[in-house]
């Protein structure tokens, strides 16, 4: 352990070093049962028998991961893109978040193809927002609306 004399100036330094002044003290009775969950059997590895994304940070793949969804068209191949890159980058996690967006467009074309209309409103939780958020449902309506009116208005403009 540090020296920690010289660091008692700063207030808060190791103040975890000194038992009786343990902030989860008498709370936790410290013993050394918790160190022996951190030796344990790994679970049999399930069988990947669709296509799984990995992080590249990891050499091999979890005991257990999800199946139900594998990647598949436009959003898979951004999420095949976005496992390029470390978990600790944007170029990771945005392009995930788009491929969620993505999806759910996928999701509802989906539908139609299927001949199946989708209910939006119930889907999104519209009618929720409102019966108990009126107000606030009301303006991200306006604020839709405007916002896409002049993207529209932009656009016609750009091509006169």
């Amino acid at each position: 352990m540090e020296n920690t004399t010289e660091f008692k100036n700063i207030k808060g330094w190791a103040q975890d070093a000194d038992p009786i002044n343990d902030p989860t003290y008498p709370m936790k009775h410290k013993t050394d049962e918790e160190h022996k969950g951190y030796n344990w059997e790994r679970p049999p590895q399930q069988l990947a028998n669709v296509e799984i994304l990995q992080s590249n940070e990891r050499p091999n793949l979890t005991a257990v991961f999800g199946t139900s969804t594998p990647p598949s068209g436009l959003s898979g191949r951004i999420r095949r893109y976005a496992f390029q890159y470390s978990e600790g980058s944007y170029g990771h996690w945005l392009p995930l978040i788009l491929a969620d967006r993505v999806n759910m467009v996928e999701g509802i074309i989906d539908d139609l193809k299927r001949g199946h209309i989708p209910n939006i409103f119930a889907e999104r939780g519209w009618n929720a927002e409102w019966k108990y958020n009126r107000e606030g449902f009301i303006k991200k309506v306006v604020i839709g609306t405007v916002a896409t009116a002049a993207i529209i208005a932009l656009l016609k403009a750009r091509k006169k």
